[in-house]
């Protein structure tokens, strides 16, 4: 069965053994004849040049995610000492190969995946020339999975963001990355698609698909148009396999950009909001409302003083496009209001008793509930707590995301990190900031945390 895959190599080592690196063998192929440099007297096209100055802005990054395994009897010393348990907490260790692009030589950003650098302990960043830089992290967005990190800013190259939106299907795009852990490695394709979605356990969605070939080791990476301009952060692909098959999808570069500048800015994305909820058209409801069957999202609930409401949105409103473009169902309308910036006003066409119309509003801030830890308990102080992403909430979480952990802090010395997600509090189920407010509100003597970080389950013991 085919499924889409992000493109990070993870291995995970336990109670702090190596790293063993593997390479996938291939089957040889047969030798080609080189074509040759001169035909009729003409020199062939070449993407050398173009390649010569990108290459050096695309990096390696490996992370590392250190994760106490720690079960609740460890604490008890009676236990320890009849059966000779070490007084220490047992490890695991999870190694990540990804890539990333230098945006600003002069500041050092990078822009990579979040899944490649989410819940990392430590970042490295291989630059083309060989040289190995500690990272740090700047910011990450889950729900479009960009991040940004910086690097020492020492004699880099950086390479120019491009306006994706002037992108045509058919126009010719190269991947550069460092796909199974082999540096600098070039292909090349077109787009295959714009603007798409409907990926399952993505996000927000606005993809570029493309042809050129890229592989697990590749998130993050650059897709660059022929003028070495960066069009797309690569990100995902759709394989049967988990290899590639000509189907890859990557960030465009507009969305990137605008996501990156607000976490170099403040450390997390803020998004707008209608102040609706809706559901896809079916044929039923269709019916039911008296509209073609088809296309669209039903409205199905309009907040009191949102924008929507002061537009005139309507329960039961069918909205068939925004801004021009045709919304098929409801993810194409939850993509429109997440990824338009907040202030821009919203053209929505609707079908309303059978007739076609027009609205328009103007997108407001959303707002999204936060606490610092050390007002829930002292044990959780320097971590920032948040309601889930929207992103995490596809995946089928619930509970609340670690937007931030201060380097130094009592929660990072409890092994908690950003973007770590609690799901229970003493082993009670937590679905919001509310619940973990409530529970930590009761100051328990012991503070055990349920916690995912990536594909993985574990208890803290905050201390």
């Amino acid at each position: 069965m085919s499924s889409l895959t992000r493109l990070v190599l993870v291995s995970a080592i336990t109670l702090g053994l190596g790293v063993s690196a593997g390479l996938l063998a291939t089957a040889h192929q047969p030798a080609q004849a080189a074509l040759p440099p001169v035909v009729d007297g003409q020199a062939l096209p070449s993407l050398a040049p173009m390649i010569e100055r990108v290459t050096p802005a695309v990096v390696n990054i490996s992370s590392r995610t250190h994760t106490r395994v720690r079960d609740p009897l460890l604490d008890d010393p009676f236990f320890r000492r009849f059966f000779g348990v070490p007084n220490m907490p047992q490890e695991r260790v999870e190694q990540s190969l990804g890539s990333g692009v230098i945006v600003d030589a002069g500041k050092g950003y990078v822009l990579t995946n979040n899944h490649v650098v989410q819940g990392a302990d430590d970042i490295g960043v291989t630059l083309s020339d060989g040289r190995t830089l500690k990272a740090k992290l700047v910011g990450t967005d889950p729900d479009t999975d960009v991040a940004v990190i910086q690097i020492p800013a020492e004699n880099l190259t950086a390479v120019s963001l491009a306006d994706s939106t002037r992108l045509r299907v058919g126009d010719f795009v190269v991947a550069i990355g460092n796909p199974f852990g082999l540096n600098q490695t070039v292909t090349s394709g077109i787009v295959s698609a714009l603007g798409r979605s409907g990926l399952r356990g993505l996000g927000y969605q606005n993809f570029i698909q493309t042809d050129a070939s890229i592989n697990p080791g590749n998130s993050g990476g650059a897709l660059v148009n022929l003028n070495g301009e960066l069009v797309g952060i690569n990100t995902a692909i759709f394989s049967p396999s988990g290899g590639n098959v000509g189907i890859g999808f990557a960030i465009p570069s507009t969305l990137a950009g605008d996501v990156m500048q607000q976490l170099i800015k403040t450390g997390t994305v803020k998004r707008g909001s209608l102040g609706i909820e809706a559901q896809n058209l079916t044929p039923d409801i269709a019916q039911m409302l008296d509209v073609p069957a088809g296309r669209g999202a039903v409205v199905t609930r309009v907040q009191s003083d949102s924008a929507a409401e002061t537009a005139g949105l309507r329960l039961g409103d069918v909205v068939v496009g925004v801004n021009g473009k045709p919304v098929n169902n409801q993810q194409d309308l939850h993509n429109a209001e997440g990824l338009l910036p907040i202030g821009s006003d919203v053209e929505l066409k609707v079908l309303r008793d059978g007739r076609e119309t027009t609205v328009t509003a103007k997108l407001v801030g959303r707002n999204t509930a936060s606490a610092e830890g050390q007002n829930l308990d002292p044990r959780l102080g320097g971590a920032q707590f948040a309601d889930l992403g929207e992103r995490q909430r596809q995946q089928g979480l619930r509970g609340v995301t670690i937007a931030r952990v201060a380097s130094g802090s009592r929660a990072e010395s409890n092994s908690l990190r950003s973007g770590d997600v609690v799901v229970a509090v003493n082993q009670v189920d937590i679905r919001s900031l509310d619940d973990l407010t409530a529970l930590t509100k009761r100051r328990p003597r012991q503070l055990l945390l349920t916690v995912v970080r990536g594909q993985n389950a574990f208890f803290v013991m905050c201390e």
